[in-house]
């Protein structure tokens, strides 16, 4: 299908009261015919989504000329210096700015970028004026560079005009910050068969309205036309940055054709080591990780906390759930001491939790861990798995908010855990008998921090399989934490599900501990 059939599709749906919304910058730079502001409503987006589902997929196609397709990474970060001065919004009235990415590197196809003001749609046109190229690579720019579209955006805001408080760059992928300005992981409009066994699907946005704040506004709403070659969707965005940055999403899907595993909220991290996992730890860094575990606060009250691995192998955990109350991948350990890493400042990198809105109904939070060398490659995905399958001809509504900060909104009534550690079993200075491996928690906070040195306190422990021995939970002298630890013979080579939480006489004293225990390959 060519270009120009797509755009004759997407007027017709303008026609019916839906909205142009792709190709539109290509049309453009062909034509070279100004693009006057149309209406724009969340309605409208909705539709043009609904029949956009109707219509075979067209996948966007690589804009970038050759001499842009040539040029490498630092001569991209050469290139992508947006002007501050040319901001959407720039002069300081209003409390929000939007800076845009060049196009080049991994992001090879431009989206639609449009402002809203008072229900109209304003096409917004890249021109390198916009951008300060650095002299690394002005010999390699052509003299007439056109009109090549942006790779996606970020905003700022009046607290701080030099750092930006969010982004969405790449696919369906975005990500925030909160007080410590410290990017870290990222989130996704939507995740199709991530941990099968054949290549995912990626989503992608492909046109993006953001509407124009009053100048006394506090969040800023931006609305995306998701499209993929299995479903498509309409998105609305309210985000307000602060100490916590939230984002309040409203998604509405329509498949294409049925999907085996659609994941709601995507949330994506790196985890290549830490204190339960030296597996890839060849380092002067104690830990290396964007997230140190998945928490879960399921519909039945229960609070669950899984350590996040780097195993030998993909990795896919499933847990069941009816109305979660929320879910999210954490970074716990918030001490320098922990990383001592003065450049990426993984100490200062946010927490995302997931708050469904509304009855979310069966399914369940699958985790994805796959191996990886090193922390340039994210290798964690976790997100929500309706139960009831996604079939063509049905809309899917889900509602849910993200917040990026350094603490969660919620945390359970209960002692946290804050520290997993794995080693050798058995009795210092004895050779075991057989393989042995000990694990050591440490919980912290709850009704522990009212208790006795002396109070009796248990660690009840559960193993899918193998045997459990020398279960015994005790405090910390040298601090307000107690520790819980056993060993396990696990007796084979198949991966055994853990399951602990501390108790006294009273009842449960901290939150679920879960962990899923592989021996390594030749065990």
């Amino acid at each position: 299908m060519k270009r120009r059939d797509v755009l004759m599709q997407l007027l017709g749906l303008a026609a019916c009261g839906a909205l142009p919304v792709s190709l539109i910058h290509a049309a453009r730079a062909e034509d070279d015919a100004p693009v006057k502001s149309q209406p724009f409503s969340q309605e409208a987006l909705r539709e043009t989504a609904q029949r956009l589902a109707q219509e075979p997929y067209v996948a966007p196609s690589d804009a970038r000329p050759p001499w842009l397709a040539a040029l490498d990474y630092d001569d991209y970060q050469a290139l992508n210096h947006f002007r501050a001065d040319r901001s959407l919004w720039a002069g300081g009235e209003l409390p929000f700015q939007a800076r845009f990415f060049h196009l080049g590197l991994y992001f090879h196809y431009p989206v639609s970028i449009y402002e809203v003001v008072n229900g109209l749609a304003r096409p917004i046109k890249f021109s390198p004026d916009l951008f300060n190229y650095d002299p690394r690579v002005k010999d390699k720019l052509p003299e007439q560079i056109g009109d090549l579209g942006f790779a996606g955006f970020r905003i700022n805001t009046r607290s701080d005009w030099d750092r930006d408080m969010f982004s969405f760059l790449g696919a369906s992928y975005f990500r925030a910050v909160g007080v410590s300005k410290q990017y870290g992981l990222s989130a996704r409009g939507l995740a199709i068969d991530t941990g099968l066994d054949r290549p995912e699907e990626f989503p992608v946005f492909r046109a993006f309205w953001l509407e124009r704040p009053a100048a006394d506004a506090t969040a800023l709403t931006v609305h995306a036309l998701l499209d993929s070659p299995s479903i498509t969707g309409a998105y609305r965005f309210i985000i307000s940055p602060g100490e916590t940055t939230v984002m309040q999403v409203e998604s509405c899907l329509f498949p294409r054709h049925a999907i085996e595993r659609l994941g709601i909220a995507p949330m994506t991290s790196m985890f290549q080591c830490g204190e339960n996992d030296r597996r890839v730890a060849d380092d002067f860094r104690p830990e290396i990780h964007d997230s140190d575990g998945l928490a879960l606060w399921t519909g039945s009250g229960e609070w669950i906390w899984r350590p996040l691995l780097n195993p030998h192998y993909r990795r896919v955990n499933s847990f069941a759930d009816d109305n979660p109350h929320g879910f999210g991948l954490l970074q716990r350990d918030r001490d320098f001491a922990d990383y001592q890493d003065d450049g990426a400042f993984y100490h200062k990198r946010p927490s995302l939790w997931i708050e469904p809105l509304g009855q979310w109904g069966k399914g369940a939070v699958q985790l994805v861990e796959l191996p990886t060398a090193d922390e340039t490659m994210d290798n964690i995905v976790a997100f929500w798995n309706p139960a009831e399958p996604a079939q063509p001809g049905r809309e899917l509504n889900f509602n849910y908010r993200l917040y990026w900060g350094q603490q969660p909104p919620v945390r359970p009534p209960l002692a946290e855990v804050v520290a997993t550690r794995i080693g050798m079993g058995g009795i210092p200075g004895r050779k075991p008998l057989v393989p042995t491996r000990k694990f050591v928690i440490d919980f912290m906070g709850g009704r522990l921090d009212r208790l006795a040195k002396e109070a009796k306190v248990e660690i009840v422990v559960a193993a899918s399989r193998g045997e459990i021995r020398d279960v015994a939970a005790r405090p910390i002298l040298e601090s307000n934490q107690w520790r819980g630890h056993f060993d396990l013979i696990a007796g084979g080579s198949s991966p055994v599900d853990l399951r602990g939480y501390l108790r006294d006489a009273e009842g449960a004293l901290s939150e679920t501990w879960i962990y899923q225990w592989s021996p390594p390959p030749g065990a």
